[in-house]
């Protein structure tokens, strides 16, 4: 019988003519935006200044290519928050329609553990397998490390936590392990040959047992694209027009990624802002952005300028903070709210006098009608707030400093989570090691001896197991787990109920080892809460690896909890927020930018795009405070010096303060 093949039918688009969109994008939009949003096909790189309409715009070109005619499931949105996501495809439904729920909307990391879930064989994975985060990964390169014998060395060897940063940094800037350690961590720059011998076995320790970090979801898409080329042209073909939005913020492998996706087209829109590329820290790579015309010829340039956020005289003074820049793509941000303050620089004495000053301030601008919800006080490192926050206590000022213990980061909450992992992948030999040191009476020889026989393929879970493992350990702690586990690997059981039943037993075990188990009770229960979400296992368990919920129950409703107060914030933290009042504290050589970045030129490059993002929070009114005496404990001398990213601002862009008296 002969075979008839039909063709790929072209998409038949509607012609760009206005008339013909439900939308009425000219209007909505100014120039730059529409010219962002009616971009069909080809590679296009939007240059989107702070507070200038990015997400607005990323919105509207969703709603504007499906009205084109595009499947909306061939439309790819990769933001860095499911939140973002989430949030841009929501705005595009109210625009248009609920074609635009059907649209591919998440982070790179989701993206990779779906694409991955589907092809894990071709890698070595079953479809089962498990993601650790930054904790379990941890916890696995301590236990490998032990087992090698270089926790017992006479000479000091790096905790667990120093060689997971190693080995992410490794991975995420595509830098050999050997120029990490050289670059970052000269200490154990003799340790290299030991340092790499246990980063090998912490990569087949992974694929033994069925599992990824967080690094290797990006990792092993790389690998999937390039290494198999019916897989990447399939993907290519699905997805055929990709946008990126905080493409400053990409490393190297997500770079890699985009490039591979659009391997049968070049229909990549890629947002973001070279002057907020903060993170390299986290492997954020700058080129990524400047290089991105190179990367695809012939991409076109938009730049978004008009801002809706701040007054011209903060963007004035911004303007010039980015135009002193060694590189840069040009752009002048500019506003129809013309009238307003200029930056105020305050000089003051001492430290506590800036605390006081900036205490005294926040209190003024309450009386003039400005919320404290509203007002916000930044700074380079987290420390640095601590004088302040002795001074807003004495005034009492309400405030929230951003940061602290997470949720996920509890130990209480991942000893839930390791049971849970277990009924999941039984292979998983950290969470058994967990739950296992949990039980009265067991300690390391005990939890190794029965890890062991895990690893020689022993089902745990199984009734079989009993008689072996009676002989290993004694008492009815061991067995009592173990009913539970099995009670709950019950297929159908919900998350909801799994953890239900844990708590009944892990209660007790609480009580016994924590003095604050109310508070982590309540955390306990928030993440029940959380597991009743949900209908599968495995889909919780990604999500709470992929991107967990951030807080504590105790961080988010605070003793003297008021509905206002203050934001306290590093910088890092404070991106893509924004406030009426801002604050910039420590304006001082040494402490902003920080000693360290005055080694090389990328470095410090960084500390002023940091500066800039902190200047271009504010809406109204902005505030730069330095102390002109201050001891550096850790380098013993004095800084004085303003910061040298104030050096060549023009003297009309800032009114000039003085503290004198005290407070």
């Amino acid at each position: 019988m002969k075979k008839i093949t039909l063709k790929k039918s072209s998409l038949t688009l509607i012609t760009s003519d206005e008339n013909r969109f439900r939308i009425r994008y000219r209007d909505e939009l100014n120039e730059a935006q529409y010219e962002a949003a009616a971009h069909l096909e080809g590679p296009v790189l939007v240059v989107a200044g702070a507070g200038t309409g990015k997400t607005r715009t990323l919105t509207y070109r969703v709603a504007r290519l499906i009205e084109q005619g595009l499947h909306p499931e061939s439309v790819l949105l990769l933001t860095f928050t499911r939140k973002a996501a989430r949030e841009m495809l929501r705005r595009a439904s109210l625009l248009l329609d609920e074609r635009t729920e059907r649209v591919s909307g998440g982070t790179f990391h989701s993206f990779a553990n779906m694409i991955l879930r589907r092809h894990a064989g071709e890698l070595g994975y079953t479809s089962s397998f498990t993601i650790l985060d930054q904790g379990d990964s941890e916890d696995v390169i301590n236990v490998l490390r032990t087992r090698m014998g270089l926790a017992t060395k006479n000479k000091r060897f790096p905790r667990k936590q120093t060689l997971q940063r190693m080995y992410s940094s490794s991975v995420n800037t595509l830098t050999p392990l050997e120029l990490v350690i050289a670059k970052d961590f000269t200490q154990f720059a003799e340790q290299v040959d030991e340092i790499e011998a246990l980063a090998q076995a912490y990569v087949a320790y992974k694929r033994q047992n069925n599992v990824m970090d967080y690094d290797d979801l990006l990792v092993n898409l790389v690998t999937l694209l390039e290494k198999h080329e019916e897989i990447r042209r399939k993907q290519s073909d699905r997805y055929r027009f990709i946008m990126v939005d905080e493409y400053q913020d990409t490393n190297r492998l997500q770079a890699r990624i985009i490039r591979r996706l659009a391997a049968t087209h070049d229909n990549v829109m890629v947002v973001g802002d070279d002057s907020q590329s903060i993170y390299s820290f986290r492997g954020a790579n700058f080129r990524n952005i400047m290089d991105f015309p190179k990367d695809f010829e012939g991409a076109r340039v938009i730049t978004l300028e008009e801002n809706y956020r701040s007054t011209q005289p903060i963007l004035d003074f911004t303007n010039e903070i980015i135009r002193l820049a060694a590189e840069k793509y040009s752009k002048t941000l500019f506003t129809r709210k013309e009238s307003g303050m200029p930056p105020a620089l305050i000089a003051m004495e001492g430290e506590n006098t800036q605390s006081r000053f900036i205490a005294q301030q926040i209190l003024e601008l309450r009386e003039e009608g400005v919320p404290l919800k509203e007002i916000a006080v930044l700074f380079r490192a987290g420390y640095h707030s601590f004088d302040l926050e002795i001074e807003l206590a004495r005034a009492n000022i309400p405030y929230v400093k951003f940061g602290g213990m997470k949720l996920m980061e509890t130990a209480h909450i991942k000893d839930m989570l390791a049971y849970l992992r277990i009924v999941e992948n039984p292979k998983d030999i950290v969470s058994w090691t967990r739950v296992l040191m949990l039980c009265d009476g067991v300690g390391p020889v005990t939890a190794e001896r029965v890890t062991d026989e895990i690893v020689r393929g022993m089902n745990i879970l199984h009734k079989s197991a009993d008689e072996r493992l009676r002989q290993i350990a004694r008492g009815e702690e061991i067995p009592v787990l173990l009913d539970v586990l099995r009670e709950i690997a019950v297929h159908g059981m919900a998350p909801g109920d799994k953890v239900e039943r844990l708590l009944r037993y892990y209660t007790p075990i609480l009580k016994a080892r924590y003095d604050d188990h109310p508070k982590r009770m309540k955390d306990l229960e928030m993440f029940r809460t959380i597991a009743e979400r949900y209908s599968q296992l495995s889909i919780m368990l990604t999500d709470m690896a992929l991107e967990p919920p951030n807080e504590s129950v105790e961080d988010l409703l605070p003793e003297g909890h008021e509905d206002e107060f203050v934001t306290l914030s590093t910088i890092h933290s404070a991106k893509g927020l924004e406030w009426n009042s801002v604050f910039v504290m420590y304006l001082v050589d040494g402490r902003f930018p920080v000693s360290a970045a005055a080694e090389d030129l990328e470095s410090m490059e960084e500390e002023r795009r940091l500066f800039y993002v902190a200047c271009t929070r504010a809406r109204q009114r902005l505030y730069l405070t330095y102390p002109t005496n201050i001891y550096d404990r850790a380098t013993g001398t004095i800084l004085s010096k303003p910061s040298r990213f104030l050096d060549g601002i023009p003297e009309q862009l800032i009114e000039g303060f003085v503290v004198e008296a005290d407070l």
